[in-house]
């Protein structure tokens, strides 16, 4: 089979950006070439918010807010590399992840006999324009957060992700709101074969006790300066903006240093490299729901594993030509896609209170909707969730099979089947960060555990957006362009 690297494909690599290069708009649902998609989807990519799953249960551990206000730091600044690598070794540069479909479920847990169990849920809640919401939760420890990301995708040489949204982490014990941003992402090195992704811009923590931690990523710049992956925190009081209590500095992919401000001494150094990784625990293949990613994308990405391009191309077809028969079907019935664990609502009250400290470092698009977990449908969900709908508008059968939503109920084979919801294996679990240990094993788990908490006052709309056509070539004719020139070219 072919080399999949992106430095082996250099010259198809420069084709396909040319290609884009004459689009103008965003390109965050164009469909690249294969070999320059990872073996995950964008719905995967919350799970690294809590890919350090002590750092993010020990932001409840601090005895005073201003030190829970410190932890929160840490562990904003530690999930960062592996949200921008996707679990990807750093030498093997970065890909685009496959662009999930609306619908698409990621469930998973985390456990730990001191830290309990930590859970996630991560939803694809629209495609035009593409919004991921996610929540993950620890009742042991009461902590959990929720938020969404909106990405906007521009190329001109290198490639910018803007992203719009936020994430809220609450403390249970103590009812603090913590508002978190997403930073923008530029890729760079993408011409020499070694995409690297650089933060860029300043942001802020925003603390419902008053604590501020202010960020700045800087990066290396065109001309040499600067540091790659390099950032400067500093927190304060917004009663005492003047006064500042510790900062932090070094590399959010590497070393990095946070001190006390008044006494000039390290409090924790931390190797975001290095740090080591709980494993997700994911159920197996087979046990998961239809529209869970790995099931739903599974030909795909077994297909990229062996180098088979036109067999990953092929099988992404597959999914993507019955999503967009399924939005035509919704449209010609004057039906709306349903959403199975989050709703969009009109406002969120604790993002209004808390982002007045620094309204520059977050950026919602109210047409995308402002999206907030539905606890109850946790609670009471039970597979299939969408009956007997498959991601790829087909029907399962009573015996077992499956039938093609609009052609009358006919049956396929169980072997046809099996092809299309995929049940061979794909590995379940994350290796330890850079700690050369090998994870534990995996048991099936329940995703469908309480969480009967109390939700906060909100008023939700229905959802009555409607799907906007996409400026400039649609999905469809992207799909085939890339088709017919990558796919089928020989090796």
């Amino acid at each position: 089979m072919g080399d999949t690297s992106i430095a082996a494909n250099r010259s198809a690599l420069k084709d396909f950006l040319a290609s884009i290069a004459t689009i103008s708009g965003d390109l965050s649902n164009i469909t690249a070439p294969p070999f320059l998609l990872a073996e995950n989807s964008t719905v995967e990519i919350p799970q690294y918010w809590c890919d350090h799953a002590h750092l993010f249960v020990r932001q409840a551990w601090g005895e005073t807010e201003e030190q829970r206000a410190l932890n929160v730091l840490e562990s904003f600044m530690g999930a960062l590399r592996n949200q921008q690598y996707a679990g990807r070794d750093e030498g093997e540069g970065v890909k685009k992840p496959l662009n999930a479909f609306l619908g698409e479920l990621f469930l998973g847990k985390w456990e730990d006999e001191e830290l309990g169990e930590t859970k996630l849920v991560s939803e694809q809640v629209s495609h035009h324009p593409p919004i991921t919401a996610c929540y993950i939760w620890n009742d042991k420890h009461g902590v959990r957060a929720e938020g969404f990301t909106e990405q906007e995708i521009t190329f001109s040489g290198s490639v910018s992700i803007k992203q719009k949204g936020y994430a809220i982490l609450h403390i249970d014990e103590y009812d603090e709101d913590y508002l978190m941003p997403v930073p923008n992402v530029k890729v760079k090195g993408i011409l020499g074969g070694r995409p690297y992704p650089e933060l860029q811009g300043s942001y802020s923590l925003i603390s419902s006790t008053g604590y501020v931690s202010e960020i700045k990523f800087e990066g290396k710049s065109f001309f040499g300066g600067g540091q790659k992956n390099g950032f400067e925190a500093k927190m304060f009081h917004v009663s005492r903006p003047d006064e500042i209590l510790y900062e932090a500095k070094g590399t959010w992919n590497g070393e990095s240093t946070f001190e006390d401000a008044r006494t000039g001494k390290a409090v924790q150094k931390l190797d975001f490299a290095t740090l080591k990784s709980l494993p997700l625990q994911i159920e197996d293949t087979a046990e998961q729901d239809p529209w869970e990613s790995r099931r739903a994308w599974g030909d795909v990405i077994a297909a990229l594993k062996r180098g088979d391009m036109k067999a990953a191309a092929d099988a992404k077809s597959i999914v993507e030509q019955g999503q967009r028969q399924m939005r035509k079907d919704e449209i010609a019935n004057g039906t709306s896609w349903k959403n199975r664990f989050f709703k969009s609502v009109g406002r969120d009250e604790v993002f209004d209170t808390l982002s007045k400290h620094d309204t520059s470092s977050f950026t919602v698009d109210r047409k995308g909707g402002i999206w907030k977990v539905d606890k109850e449908a946790i609670h009471t969900a039970q597979k299939p969730y969408h009956g007997d709908l498959l991601p790829t508008n087909e029907r399962t059968g009573a015996s077992g099979g499956q039938r093609d939503a609009a052609s009358g109920g006919q049956t396929r084979s169980q072997s046809e089947a099996t092809a299309a919801v995929p049940t061979n294996g794909v590995s379940q679990q994350q290796k330890f960060q850079a700690s050369g240990e090998e994870a534990p094993t995996q048991h099936s788990i329940d995703p469908l555990a309480q969480a009967d908490l109390p939700v906060r006052p909100r008023t939700e709309l229905p959802d009555t957006r409607v799907t906007e056509t996409p400026k400039g070539p649609t999905d469809a004719q992207v799909e085939e362009f890339l088709r017919n020139k990558y796919s089928a070219s020989p090796r």
